[in-house]
């Protein structure tokens, strides 16, 4: 009975330690260990292909780069493992039932310990990190979009950014900062809170010119203890794109996500409409 008991225990210490599956949908590639000119660390990335890619050799796609790659796709790779966006699953779902245009997402994986660094504009005396949004930039735009524009067959020209939290930051700082590189943001529960709401500063210096088309939400238990802090914050940014000039229901979509927390099954449940707004079938 000992030994059995033993057994029993070994095999549930074991089930609980078990990395949990892969759940990854459709057609997936990988480019390990990318390496940028920019930034010291290099990184993994992950391209999801819409059905009939490899049947059509002729037509070409939009792209819609996403942070956090390693959260996207694959519950195997999450951050909190099993939890992942779906965004492979939502994505394959709308284009086959002609809801939105189809689209290659290409995920890129963040540094892990260089995280806030890369996802912030602006240093943090209270942190003691942050800063380089303007090198990650540069990896995106520079060294990351040409190889992909290389690799895949895209529309150069229609590219989207977006991401969540601190990557939600980073995607609405580089939209403004490269506004005729991105036409479409994916800014999900955004920090807005990082170094004393910086981005409000920055939505407010962007000149006029190209406007990018944005999905911006929070959810209402975001933030802990402090829910209405969090939700006057996203509030904030919205009203300074609309100061600026961008237009509910045009090019601006704002969601206030009822009871949602601050994960990914959260996104992953607003991801659909991320892509129905941002891309809308022809």
């Amino acid at each position: 009975m000992r030994l059995i008991l033993c057994l029993l225990a070994l095999l549930a210490s074991a089930s609980a330690t078990a990395e949990p599956p892969h759940s990854l949908t459709g057609d997936i590639r990988y480019h390990r260990a990318f390496h940028s000119r920019f930034l010291p660390d290099d990184r993994d990335i992950i391209v999801y292909l819409p059905p009939g890619y490899e049947a059509d050799k002729v037509k070409r796609y939009p792209v819609l780069y996403l942070q956090d790659g390693q959260n996207l796709f694959d519950g195997a790779t999450s951050f909190i493992p099993g939890q992942e966006w779906r965004a492979d699953e939502t994505a394959q779902a709308l284009i086959e039932a002609g809801k939105i245009r189809p689209l290659i997402i290409v995920g890129v994986y963040n540094g892990g310990e260089s995280r806030i660094d890369d996802y912030t504009q602006r240093f943090s005396e209270k942190f003691k990190k942050g800063g380089k949004a303007d090198l990650y930039g540069r990896l995106i735009v520079e060294d990351l979009k040409p190889f992909i524009d290389s690799q895949y067959r895209t529309i150069p020209n229609d590219t989207g950014l977006g991401g969540s939290s601190l990557g939600g930051l980073v995607s609405m700082y580089l939209g403004l900062q490269y506004p005729t590189v991105f036409s479409k943001l994916a800014v999900m529960s955004p920090s807005v809170w990082w170094s004393d709401r910086q981005v409000l500063k920055d939505v407010a210096a962007a000149p006029a010119g190209p406007r990018a088309r944005i999905w911006l939400d929070i959810g209402t238990h975001e933030g802990k203890d402090d829910f209405e802090t969090v939700i006057a914050e996203a509030r904030m940014l919205r009203d300074a794109l609309e100061a600026k000039g961008w237009v509910q229901g045009r090019d601006l979509a704002y969601f206030e996500d009822k009871d949602a927390e601050h994960n990914e099954a959260a996104w992953s449940k607003r991801f659909g409409g991320v892509l129905k707004f941002l891309y809308p079938p022809n």
